[in-house]
């Protein structure tokens, strides 16, 4: 027997105080309900209803017995939401994780809009590196994250790629600093800083080589893993490759002619996690990114007019 369905037409029977009420209620035939009741009885052992010509009364032990049916169907009917949260990936926790320099713009954003889409759900969110996040994401210990391409990670799914273009972080003072543009031959011969190649060396390798496409070829490579260190490079002259982020005093950023170097970034997750919390996830993600940080579907070429290379002193 259902025990719960049983209850919820008890309830109904004594809400209306008549079989034939109560029945029209449910959709279904008198004599079912009265069946139904009469199992529900037996299966108690007492008796819950007083049937006369005119309805049912309750008995002293229908009216217990109702009071806890309430609280049992009550909790009943919160589990199942809790469950249909559950289904529909907006409750329970959800481990996810976003690379280094996303911007504390598009962090923030990522939060807030996944607690308005998920109001029951929790974002566990950490910061790892692509190659962190892929080992994370092959052992079961990350449901969801924001990597970097390339990602060579067999077993997992990634959502649309998106573009970030890279620009130029200069001293305020540095010559360069008074274009609003830059061509990506004017960085020739600078030191140029770049995230340590251990964090993701695909995509450190691939900076590197979109750098030489385009005629970028850099004195030194100097590898920072945080902000002060890059900063510190940046004021004694060097010149940063990074996404476009607030800059700290003393420095300026300028995107390059074209976006001739973009880092590529998705959302990517284990193929047999594909869960709707983390379809939730990869869609926020996706919205935020474009959104926040100033990321797009793929690279566009920009009409610029060539200015002499005296305009861009070394």
């Amino acid at each position: 027997m259902d025990l719960l369905l049983h209850l919820r037409y008890f309830r109904t029977v004594a809400e209306e105080q008549h079989f034939g009420r109560a029945a029209a209620r449910l959709r279904m035939a008198q004599p079912s309900l009265s069946q139904r009741i009469q199992r529900l009885e037996r299966e108690l052992g007492v008796r819950l209803l007083d049937r006369g010509p005119r309805g049912a009364t309750l008995t002293p032990a229908g009216r217990l017995v109702l009071t806890d049916t309430e609280h049992l169907l009550a909790a009943a009917d919160r589990l199942a939401a809790t469950v249909a949260h559950i289904h529909s990936g907006t409750a329970g926790t959800l481990r996810a994780a976003v690379p280094p320099r996303l911007g504390a713009a598009a962090v923030g954003a990522l939060l807030t809009a996944f607690r308005d889409r998920s109001p029951g759900g929790d974002l566990e969110l950490r910061e790892l590196t692509t190659t962190e996040q892929t080992a994370a994401l092959t052992a079961g210990t990350l449901d969801a994250g924001i990597v970097r391409h390339p990602c060579p990670a067999p077993g997992l799914r990634f959502g649309p790629v998106l573009h970030q273009p890279l620009g130029a972080l200069l001293a305020a003072d540095d010559p360069l600093a008074t274009h609003p543009t830059l061509p990506a031959t004017a960085l020739t011969g600078r030191d140029l800083v770049l995230f340590p190649r251990a964090e993701a060396p695909a995509l450190h390798d691939e900076t590197l080589n979109a750098c030489a496409r385009h005629g970028l070829t850099p004195a030194t490579v100097h590898e920072a893993a945080g902000p002060d260190l890059t900063h510190g490079l940046v004021l004694s002259g060097a010149v940063a490759l990074v996404p476009r982020t607030p800059t700290q005093a003393g420095t300026v950023w300028r995107p390059l002619h074209g976006e001739p170097v973009t880092w590529r970034t998705s959302t990517a997750w284990p193929e047999a996690g594909d869960t709707p919390a983390v379809r939730l996830f990869a869609d926020t993600a996706h919205t935020v990114l474009r959104e926040h940080a100033h990321m797009h579907p793929g690279p566009h070429t920009t009409l610029v007019i060539p200015r002499p290379a005296s305009e861009f002193p070394l």
